[in-house]
């Protein structure tokens, strides 16, 4: 891979399916909930195209089996507490590092790169995640779905972590997986790396047109060239 983009001064990096498999602890929490409700269990493989908008979203297609539906207001409201409950004690029992995660985050910490990481799952939930997958102590600051008024796909959470390192957006990279992730670092001014292997609804994220598209962070030192940095 032929260097594209200089070495940023910042890179944010999202959580689900950019650095840790979570599916299998959201699916795990998502048949806990249907079965308590008397419902019909879902697929991994369904989990797994549903994931990437908050777990409020995925409770609801959950409920209706449906990426694009949206159950009953008291059907939610009754389902909601359970599915929180349940991955408040199973939120961190079979997610795993995705491979070339550790690489990737020595690659930019070793470059001088201030790291934070942007997600939209709720703090509740985001910093024990970090915390049993050995990440917390990596990133200068976290900002989780509930942290600010908005959530990607607004930029501002990706500028609030540009305000906070005061670091311009123009020398500031956004790492993700999702549409999500391209639309706020378009809309902040970021470059965004995009993993192959995360969570798109189904759909290759190379049709979001991100600035790089790598199947392992263990491959960014290719993406950044080194004789370049942005001021």
């Amino acid at each position: 891979m032929q260097p594209v983009l200089p070495l940023p001064r910042l890179a944010v990096i999202d959580l689900d399916g950019t650095m840790v498999d979570s599916v299998p602890d959201l699916a795990w929490c998502v048949n806990g909930m249907l079965r308590e409700l008397g419902m019909p269990e879902r697929s991994e493989s369904s989990v797994r195209r549903w994931v990437g908008n908050g777990v409020d979203r995925l409770v609801e297609r959950a409920l209706v089996d449906d990426i694009e539906g949206r159950p009953e207001p008291q059907l939610r409201a009754r389902a909601l507490p359970i599915f929180m409950r349940l991955y408040a004690e199973h939120g961190a029992t079979d997610s795993r590092l995705y491979p070339g995660v550790e690489e990737g985050l020595d690659f930019l910490q070793k470059r001088g790169a201030h790291l934070a990481c942007v997600t939209n799952k709720a703090e509740q939930f985001t910093l024990p995640l970090l915390e049993a997958m050995g990440l917390r102590s990596r990133f200068e600051l976290v900002v989780s779905g509930d942290t600010l008024p908005e959530r990607k796909p607004s930029p501002r959470p990706l500028l609030y972590a540009a305000e906070y390192f005061r670091v311009p957006p123009s020398a500031a990279v956004m790492i993700g997986d999702s549409r999500s992730d391209v639309t706020a670092a378009r809309a902040a001014g970021f470059g965004c790396v995009c993993v192959s292997y995360g969570y798109n609804h189904g759909i290759d994220i190379r049709a979001e047109k991100p600035d790089v598209v790598i199947d392992s962070l263990a491959e960014l030192p290719g993406v950044f060239a080194e004789d370049q940095s942005l001021p």
